[in-house]
């Protein structure tokens, strides 16, 4: 029985929804690059400039033994803003969209559903713009964006930005964070 999937989220700075999703029960694996554009194999430097059209996404796999998408898509939909076009914060552009690239027919049924339901108990106070598109080639991001949160704790960017971003996770969200990463804070 396959266990393992791939889904790919875009939540603005693909550092940020790294460091948030890779302390997800049940997420075995989570790759920053780039999906969504027009050329291939792009660097960091042309997808921030935007004239590529891709965007910051994490390719995520997770074990659907240990969790299912809608615990994956409540996080998602409670890390970012996705009632903001090309924008979270500070970041400006296509680059930071709100975007969903589903790689199965079943996936795209449960997204759906979470939007349908976020939408029906007025969840946001404007209107969600996540895209939802099919899965098109993947691009990783070049090494040093690898982890980036756990390598460089102490830039400016993970201090302000992301560090809060993980302590509201670890305040409003402890059942989904992984046994071992609670663990480590307890320490």
């Amino acid at each position: 029985m396959k266990s393992l999937e791939l889904i790919y989220l875009a939540g603005g700075c693909f550092w940020c929804t790294e460091a948030i999703f890779g302390q997800i029960k049940g997420v075995h694996e989570v790759v920053p690059g780039y999906m969504g554009g027009t050329k291939s194999n792009p660097s960091y430097q042309e997808v921030c400039v935007g004239t590529t059209n891709h965007a910051e996404v994490v390719q995520i796999s997770y074990d659907t033994r240990k969790t299912q998408l809608t615990d994956i898509l409540f996080v998602f939909f409670n890390t970012h803003n996705p009632t903001t076009l090309n924008r979270q914060g500070n970041d400006i552009g296509t680059q930071y969209r709100s975007a969903i690239f589903f790689t199965s027919n079943q996936q795209k049924k449960v997204v759906d559903q979470v939007l349908k339901q976020l939408d029906e108990e007025n969840i946001f106070e404007d209107p969600i713009v996540t895209q939802v598109t099919k899965a098109s080639t993947f691009y990783s991001a070049e090494d040093k964006h690898h982890q980036y949160y756990q390598n460089n704790p102490q830039n400016s960017y993970c201090q302000f930005i992301i560090k809060p971003k993980l302590e509201r996770l670890h305040e409003y969200f402890t059942a989904y964070i992984k046994k071992s990463v609670r663990q480590n804070l307890v320490k």
